[in-house]
């Protein structure tokens, strides 16, 4: 039975009369990095305000650590740390500085700012002036902020968003390695469907505000087929020979296509042509991707 840190049940909020988000049974395991994956406009932001009490559910229930968020809220959220959009800082301030004015709300020993500056590796810029910083380095910054009180729940809600290729390899590896190093539980919501996959052990798909797949990522891709490409000598030729011998194939005037088999029946569909004098210019998997699965499941919604 898993160890769930996070479970909603029928998780709904309504605004003006309509849902934005409806019926959500989210479930987080410990040591999960889980992906909240929706196009913009999904309900990740107002289901992630929800988890961390900054907006009243209109309905279901919300449990943390065992404990239900609606009863015990100040307990849960001690042990939650959260960057919600972009973070809040005192750019005259240096990164010492900000981090101080939080740890004295919290807390937390003075120990912990040179902890967390060194897990989000800013050390070296410590005591520069954060509006002096890059978008990656402030994004850092703000989830040193939200490490502060040694959390057991981390929830960053988009938090590669506007950054430029090197920022977000910098948050994803900084994400990836916080369960390993730290035994934190990670939420992650994004739109970026690359960077989810790329990061994420579990993953949950929302659309239009409804939960359409919740499991893990090797799970996800085993829905869709992937196919085999050969690169050929003729290809029409190449088809006709396969389908006369027994083998399903599709051809496009450039190249064969067959549908994902056991890797001896490549070998042999290879064999045959080339024992016909065909040249097999090259053999390709093509792996179906977390969008196009993402895609197929929301119709098309939020095709980036």
């Amino acid at each position: 039975m898993n160890e769930w840190i996070l479970e909603t049940e029928r998780l709904t909020k309504k605004l003006g009369g309509k849902a934005v988000v409806s019926d959500l049974n989210l479930q987080v395991g410990k040591g999960d990095i889980y992906g909240f994956l929706g196009p913009n406009g999904a309900g990740k932001t107002t289901t992630i305000r929800m988890l961390l009490g900054l907006a009243k559910p209109t309905y279901g229930s919300i449990r943390v650590f065992g404990k239900d968020l609606r009863r015990e809220r100040l307990a849960v959220l001690r042990k939650v740390g959260s960057l919600v959009e972009y973070p809040s800082y005192y750019g005259h301030l240096n990164a010492v500085e900000n981090l101080e004015a939080v740890r004295r709300l919290l807390g937390a020993p003075k120990s912990r700012i040179d902890e967390v500056l060194a897990t989000v590796r800013l050390t070296k810029d410590a005591k520069r002036p954060v509006k002096g910083y890059s978008l990656g380095m402030k994004q850092r910054l703000g989830i040193a902020t939200a490490l502060l009180g040694q959390p057991e729940l981390l929830i960053l809600d988009e938090p590669t968003n506007g950054l430029d290729p090197a920022g977000i390899l910098e948050i994803r590896e900084l994400i990836v390695s916080l369960p390993k190093q730290h035994g934190v539980t990670i939420l992650v919501s994004s739109h970026l469907l690359s960077e989810i996959d790329q990061m994420a052990t579990r993953v949950g798909i929302i659309a239009k505000g409804r939960l359409i797949f919740q499991d893990s990522i090797d799970t996800l891709r085993k829905q869709a087929s992937s196919r085999i490409w050969l690169g050929v000598s003729d290809p029409e030729q190449a088809w006709k020979l396969l389908l006369a011998n027994g083998y399903q194939a599709d051809w496009d005037r450039t190249q064969l296509t067959v549908d994902r088999t056991s890797d001896e029946t490549v070998a042999a569909m290879v064999a045959v042509l080339v024992r016909n004098n065909f040249s097999v210019y090259r053999v390709e998997e093509d792996k179906a991707s977390l969008e196009s699965i993402f895609l197929s499941l929301t119709g098309g919604e939020g095709s980036l």
